[in-house]
């Protein structure tokens, strides 16, 4: 008689159990995703988040239903600027493991390798069909354009930043000639066959109010053209707004109360209402994954404009390119409906979460020869459990560790201060300095603008920050950052 080992019948019982849940997934269950990524959007700036919308007099109907209608994550982190959390979407890395930690600007080496692993190279393993359309910011070197990093095809496509439409004018005064200034204006991307990109048009102060239209177009019309495909698509939107400049197109300007800025975000309301409107159109919403995301904190002014009054952290403080509190939390909602339950949630989710998710939704692997940072949420999502898979998360300044968030605490290594100089303000424009031997410590719950460092009260926390930089520090043994490429210091 032949015993049969209980263990091995057990493993081999999961095993087949796994294998069958991959390949129904793999028959028809796969779903449809559009992963939408705004621009400098703040915690304050949708009506769904308590403080913005109707209440600033820039209404956003078709955001506050998205929320409602998924998971409204109100405790969502993602990276100090525009590249840092592109790069942690793209590769669910922080994104100085890639060398991308500070915004890509003019003149910069920095830009995605080939070497990394992306999330549309995970959906293309799977037998997606993959688009991009706006805004990419990860680099404009050949191995860095989406369509070396994963995607079919870019349309409608800025590979860097809209700041650029502000320096011609600037170029001009400061007596440059025409030639260079021609050299270095930005350019709006358009794929060809072969996925080599071609610049269609200039991509200046004119159209900067006509592109937020133009990429809810080419998303709508991906969408058209794909939903009835045998196999599912991902795409992936890049909105431009609500960047600075402000720049709503003619059909809303004057409709804010908020004046200029207001105007601009009543138009991303309705760009997104329009991607979302053609999701319904296609007959494909019950089989549609939905990811509405901002890539950072507000920018409350221009800098060249103090009139702007811009994005607002709501009841946080921080602004873009920095690491408090309202800097790094931003709405974050998923929709998929009858697999992803309608609530609001203030489990700790981080940007570079949705890789490893879509890798356990697909029932696919990630590279084992790298540190992945971000933690599968993939029954958090789903609602087989009410806890997330993370309570914390590191954030990147220059390459240094700048602020540790465990649970409820917010602690920093070195001092965040506004700057001097009127207006004051944080993000980019603010400083961070030494302190006295000690981090600052803060207790989110308890003082969300983080006014009251709490070190010499309670400094128990400490125990739990080393312990977090400890586990980051000791990947590095086997796995050291690249070079990084620092502004300030040379």
């Amino acid at each position: 008689m032949v015993k049969t080992n209980p263990v091995r019948l057990a493993t081999a019982l999961l095993a087949m159990v796994g294998t069958l849940c991959v390949a129904q997934l793999e028959a028809g269950d796969r779903p449809n995703v559009v992963l939408m990524l705004s621009d400098n959007l703040g915690y304050g700036d949708i009506g769904a988040y308590g403080s913005g919308g109707d209440i600033r007099g820039m209404p956003t109907p078709n955001l506050d239903q998205l929320a409602s209608d998924g998971l409204m994550l109100t405790q969502f982190f993602v990276e100090p600027g525009c590249t840092p959390s592109r790069a942690g979407l793209m590769t669910g890395r922080y994104s100085v493991r890639s060398g991308l930690n500070s915004i890509i600007v003019a003149g910069t080496p920095l830009t995605l390798q080939d070497e990394e692993f992306t999330v549309a190279e995970l959906f293309k393993e799977h037998g997606y069909t993959t688009g991009m359309v706006g805004k990419w910011h990860l680099g404009q070197e050949a191995q860095s354009w989406p369509t070396n990093q994963g995607f079919d095809e870019y349309r409608v496509g800025i590979l860097e930043t809209t700041d650029g439409t502000l320096y011609p004018e600037s170029m001009r005064r400061s007596g440059l000639p025409e030639s260079l200034i021609e050299a270095t204006q930005p350019q709006i991307w358009e794929s060809d066959e072969d996925g080599a990109l071609n610049p269609v048009r200039v991509y200046d102060l004119d159209y900067r109010r006509q592109v937020e239209g133009d990429i809810a177009d080419a998303a709508g019309a991906f969408i058209a053209s794909h939903a009835k495909d045998d196999e599912p698509f991902f795409l992936y939107v890049g909105w431009s707004h609500v960047h600075y400049p402000s720049g709503a197109s003619e059909e809303f300007m004057g409709r804010s109360a908020a004046g200029a800025y207001g105007d601009m975000l009543m138009e991303h309301d309705h760009r997104v209402g329009e991607v979302l409107s053609a999701i319904d159109a296609a007959g494909i919403r019950d089989n549609t994954l939905v990811v509405y995301l901002s890539d950072n904190g507000p920018v409350t002014h221009e800098g060249k404009d103090d009139d702007y009054l811009g994005s607002s952290a709501g009841p946080f403080r921080g602004e873009v390119g920095g690491v408090l509190e309202g800097a790094l939390r931003v709405p974050g909602m998923v929709r998929w409906p009858g697999k992803v339950p309608a609530r609001k949630s203030n489990e700790m989710v981080a940007i570079h979460d949705f890789l490893p998710t879509f890798a356990a939704m697909l029932g696919g692997d990630l590279p084992a020869d790298r540190p992945i940072d971000g933690r599968n949420q993939l029954d958090f999502f789903t609602g087989q459990t009410e806890q997330s898979a993370r309570e914390d998360y590191l954030a990147f300044l220059d390459g240094e560790v700048s602020a540790v968030r465990w649970r409820h605490w917010r602690i920093y290594p070195k001092q965040i201060m506004s700057s001097a100089g009127n207006p004051s303000a944080l993000g980019v424009y603010g400083y961070r300095v030494e302190g006295m031997g000690y981090p600052a410590v803060y207790n989110i719950a308890r003082d969300p603008r983080e006014q009251m460092n709490q070190v010499g009260t309670e400094a128990w926390v400490i125990a739990s920050y080393m312990k977090i930089i400890g586990a980051y520090q000791a990947s590095l043994e086997e796995h050291p950052n690249p070079p990084g490429f620092s502004l300030t210091e040379f």
